[in-house]
This record gives structure tokens, C-alpha cells and sequence, in this order.
């Protein structure tokens, strides 16, 4: 059997948040492949997981039996996050855009789980394992847009997940989110509909091509 870890991030709910939106159709699309498969879902704004602390980050560099039980305790949350990771067929991430960058819960995550000599250095333990991150965003930051140099999410989210954790990562971006509550930005709603659409469709497609490399 198969197993999808979804990661949610965004502070909104339901359909008011377009990255759950988008990551719940490819996660039904994935459910639709793999009706026996397991899914692992964390909401990281409903049930947030624990920044790094001192404890836990230098649990990591301590040997088992010298950790305190400080260290002990921290370490086992996150080898719990790891082994997550770990035993995903593939991993779903909905990453908005807060103030430029990705929402602090879900960099609390990826604290938790980047751990040099496992995850991330010579031979990451997750490497080549798909992630797919749907990354929206209430505005453009695309390539030739006045706030291309803004955009703090796929390039952060590119480093760590793809340069460092060794995933084979893909976007997905619906753009202009924005657009139908601003007033002045609604002359740029027909490109955000066209935005929404063409992200529910990806989800969609990427799932399903996902499914069938799995089964090949």
C-alpha cells in the first residue's frame, strides 16, 4: 500500500484558503488511485508541531545515551515527524504565502525534520521521494513581475526540500488570491479564476501521473 503524507499550513479553512483547496483536490485524485493506500495528514495551524528548541536541536548531535531526558524527550518528537517523512510514497504540502515567505508552523516543520547524517548531508534518507507544493499567493511574484525579488517561498522551499532533503519536488502556484477581496485588485480577477483553474487541474493531473510512476 501506498502512503501520501499532506502537510496544511494555512491559517484559513476549507475552501477559504486556496492552498487547502488545491491540495484536497490532489489528495482526492490520489485517494481515487489508491483507495487502499494510507494518508498521514497534518494540519499545521490547527494542531501546530513544536519549534525547534535547544533540546531538540542538539539532541541530534548527541549521542543516544549521553541525550538528558530533555533532549530525549524533544528527539522523539521529531524522529516521529522524520519517520513520517521517511515512509511517505509521496508528499503534499500546501505552502501560502504570509508576508513573503512560508507560514511559521510550517517552518517549524522543516526544522523538526532537516536533521544533518539523516535527512539532509551525503545521503538524505527521504531523497528522490516526489513532493508536490502548492505555493499560492495573493499576488504575482512570477519571473518579470515588479515583485519577482519578494518571492520567499519556492526558492526557500527549493533549497531545503529539493537542494538539502533531496526530494523531487514540483509546484504548483495559484496566483492573485487576493484579487476577489481587493477591491483594487479587481480588474485581475478573470487571471486569477484563470489561475484557480488551472491549478485545480494540475493537482489533478500530477496526482494521477504520480499514481501510475508508483505503479509502474
Amino acid at each position: 500500500m501506498t502512503t501520501l503524507l499532506h502537510i496544511d499550513s494555512s491559517v484559513l479553512p476549507g475552501e477559504a484558503s486556496s492552498s487547502r483547496s488545491v491540495a484536497d483536490a490532489f489528495r482526492r485524485a490520489w485517494e481515487e488511485q489508491h483507495p487502499e493506500g494510507t494518508v498521514i495528514h497534518r494540519d499545521l495551524a490547527a494542531d501546530p508541531v513544536p519549534h525547534i528548541t535547544a533540546a531538540a536541536w542538539s539532541a541530534g548531535f548527541t549521542a543516544p545515551s549521553e541525550r538528558t531526558p530533555e533532549q530525549a524527550a524533544a528527539f522523539a518528537g521529531r524522529v516521529k515527524l522524520i519517520e513520517e517523512l521517511e515512509r511517505a510514497d509521496v508528499v503534499l504540502i500546501g505552502a501560502p504565502m504570509h508576508n513573503y515567505s512560508i507560514p511559521s508552523t510550517l517552518k517549524a516543520w522543516v526544522d523538526n525534520v532537516f536533521l544533518l547524517g539523516r535527512t539532509a548531508g551525503e545521503t538524505p534518507s527521504a531523497k528522490g521521494t516526489p513532493v508536490v507544493v502548492v505555493a499560492s499567493r495573493g499576488g504575482s511574484y512570477a519571473p518579470g513581475t515588479p515583485r519577482e525579488g519578494f518571492e520567499f517561498v519556492q526558492n526557500y522551499l527549493g533549497a531545503v526540500l529539493q537542494g538539502a532533503l533531496g526530494l523531487d519536488l514540483e509546484f504548483i502556484v495559484p496566483e492573485l488570491t487576493m484579487a476577489p477581496r481587493n477591491p483594487a485588485m479587481s480588474e485581475l480577477i478573470p487571471l486569477y479564476e484563470a489561475s484557480r483553474e488551472r491549478a485545480f487541474m494540475d493537482a489533478t493531473a500530477k496526482a494521477k501521473a504520480l499514481a501510475e510512476r508508483l505503479a509502474a
